[in-house]
């Protein structure tokens, strides 16, 4: 096999790169948002969220804005937050959401993210 899968190619890697681990592969899932249906679900790994056709919106959980993407427009989305995404077009909008995959850990690197992401910081000595 001496071509890649148009599904694997990642053009805007360049502008994405700075945020990620260029040591680690990128995960890129491809999905579709139907008309008058809203999709939810809670960030597993810092992504990018990238619309491809239709315009779609976007909220997310503690913030106060919503957002309205164009295709082209791109997302950053952070780990652990919960966002919500429909569309308003007649058509399906078409997504993509990239992530670097995650480096595995031990048990005390996986005991410091579950802190991290549940916000009490490191323990600290007294």
């Amino acid at each position: 096999m001496d071509q890649a899968s148009p599904q694997c190619m990642d053009d805007d890697s360049s502008q994405y790169a700075y945020q990620q681990d260029e040591r680690l592969p990128k995960v890129v899932v491809h999905f579709s948002v139907m008309p008058g249906a809203t999709l939810t679900w809670r960030v597993d790994a810092d992504s990018a969220l990238s619309v491809q056709s239709s315009r779609v919106w976007l909220t997310r959980v503690n913030s106060p804005y919503d957002h309205w993407l164009q295709p082209g427009n791109e997302f950053r989305l952070q780990r652990g937050e919960r966002v919500w995404l429909s569309t308003d077009g007649e058509i399906a909008a078409h997504v993509s959401l990239t992530s670097a995959l995650p480096a595995r850990r031990g048990l005390v690197g996986r005991w410091l993210a579950r802190l991290a992401w549940l916000n009490l910081g490191a323990p600290t000595l007294r």
